[in-house]
């Protein structure tokens, strides 16, 4: 149903005789902001003819979801002077009724605000990998649905994050606008193996086993981001081939990212990088018995050797994360690793091009039973 949202101006002498009904003027421009979901606030800014004495003005609406709680009317032009007198609301409902005194006669420039329902905007990013896998181009849109019952001819929208810009929206459309657009973004490829997830020898799989990779990019300024937060959207990503043209690399669902901070998008498995994992040592030491010979605590002694082997023409950013349960300690390690927290380590390792490497790290699990 299309909106019908009239504001009538009823004009009342001193005595509060009726002597004039008066449709306003429609609004020029409307103010949209987007700060809680499916639901918008809205600014519209009226001329008012008011009379000298008390004046009533009727806001109604029909087939449009306005939160009537939220309405407020604000004085432009006048504020000193003009009073709000009263705020009711007749039975028949969908409409308020403002009270307002005016010294003199003339017009006044009011602003009306509202929580509008039904109306809401999501964000969606787009990023473009060059061919040689330097840089990116980061673009957003935003997608503005409107089901609220009302039309907007001349509105200017105030997104989460980027540049407030004009459109039209109109009652149950969808519309797609470009926000924003940068080039030259930096960012990081990387491959990363769970050995708590992943299969240790890929060698024993039926089927071809493939390292997850992720792009990591900062949303600071040293990358070419960091003017505002990101926020919650679907990502696709591209690449452009030798040729020129662009393939599909994959889709992840960006989460909110702060200025500061990091985030990676997941774009599909590679078979260039191939890890194979193995526990050379596993025994137990320094057992414990009780008084009938049986063991109530040990420790272990445990050896795992990590093959990485890299296909590709260029150098490799490959990151092992390791478990380890219950209490341990590092007895030595071939490379070095960052306790992520206590049971999990993890190893970086730059890989050159068409190379191998061996990690290996001796470790004790103490007091189990």
């Amino acid at each position: 149903m299309k909106k019908v949202l009239i504001i009538l101006f009823i004009i009342f002498s001193i005595s509060y005789a009726r002597t004039k009904l008066v449709a306003l003027p429609d609004r020029e421009i409307s103010y949209i902001r987007f700060d809680a979901p499916y639901t918008a606030f809205v600014e519209e800014e009226r001329i008012l003819t008011l009379q000298k004495g008390i004046n009533q003005v009727d806001f109604s609406w029909k087939g449009v979801n306005i939160d009537q709680d939220s309405i407020n009317l604000t004085f432009l032009t006048n504020p000193d002077k003009l009073k709000l007198i009263s705020l009711s609301y007749p039975p028949e409902g969908n409409s308020l009724i403002w009270e307002i005194y005016s010294p003199e006669g003339g017009e006044e420039k009011v602003r009306i605000s509202y929580l509008l329902s039904n109306i809401d905007c999501l964000y969606t990013y787009k990023i473009v990998v060059d061919k040689n896998e330097e840089n990116i181009n980061f673009t957003s849109y935003i997608i503005l649905r409107n089901f609220s019952g009302e039309d907007f001819e001349k509105g200017i929208v105030t997104p989460e994050f980027g540049k407030t810009f004009e459109t039209s929206t109109k009652n149950e459309e969808t519309k797609q606008i470009l926000i924003y657009q940068k080039d030259g973004i930096k960012f990081e490829k990387i491959f990363v193996f769970d050995a708590s997830r992943m299969i240790w020898d890929p060698e024993t799989a039926k089927e071809n086993v493939g390292i997850p990779v992720y792009f990591e990019i900062k949303n600071v300024k040293e990358s070419g981001l960091g003017e505002f937060p990101l926020l919650l959207g679907k990502t696709r990503m591209f690449q452009i081939e030798s040729s020129g043209s662009s393939i599909f690399l994959g889709e992840d669902n960006l989460k909110y990212i702060p200025v500061g901070e990091s985030f990676r998008l997941y774009f599909g498995d590679s078979r260039d990088i191939v890890v194979k994992q193995k526990k050379m040592k596993d025994t137990k030491i320094n057992i414990r018995k009780n008084n009938s010979g049986d063991i109530v605590l040990y420790d272990t002694d445990e050896i795992i050797r990590i093959e990485i082997e890299n296909f590709r023409d260029k150098i490799a950013k490959i990151e092992i994360l390791e478990n380890i349960s219950d209490e341990w300690d590092m007895e030595e390690s071939t490379h070095k690793y960052e306790k992520i927290d206590s049971n999990n380590i993890k190893f970086v390792i730059d890989l050159k091009p068409k190379s191998k490497e061996i990690v290996e790290f001796h470790y004790h699990r103490r007091n189990l039973r």
